[in-house]
């Protein structure tokens, strides 16, 4: 069965690399502008990884992890953050929300890959 992945990201270039990449190692994947509508998306189906942006408009990559972490469906789905901010201040922060991983843009696509096929398969 086809892995499914939520991409969350204001950036609609980044979302398009983002998503070309996981699609072309075979992963579903489903855009989200910003965190509500990520959140949004989340509810209405259970995704195998959520990859978010810490920096958005409406709801932030943090509050969006809280979020999804008070979901029962959600509590242990691995998410991963992929941003500009790579301090261990920000690191811990997203740490403490209830991400599992961290990646830095500008980002390797393969690396990416790599990182998510670790993750869920």
């Amino acid at each position: 069965m086809t892995k499914t992945i939520l991409a969350v990201d204001d950036s609609g270039s980044l979302r398009q690399m983002v998503v070309f990449s996981l699609r072309a190692a075979g992963y579903q994947v489903t855009e989200a502008v910003d965190g509500q509508d990520g959140l949004d998306k989340a509810q209405m189906q259970v995704f195998d990884l959520v990859l978010t942006d810490q920096n958005m408009p409406r709801m932030d990559g943090f509050s969006l992890i809280r979020a999804l972490r008070a979901l029962p469906t959600y509590q242990k789905v691995p998410i991963l953050v992929l941003t500009t901010e790579s301090s261990d201040e920000m690191k811990a922060k997203g740490r403490a929300a209830g991400a599992n991983g961290w990646l830095v843009k500008p980002f390797d696509p393969q690396r990416l890959t790599e990182v998510v096929k670790k993750v869920i398969g």
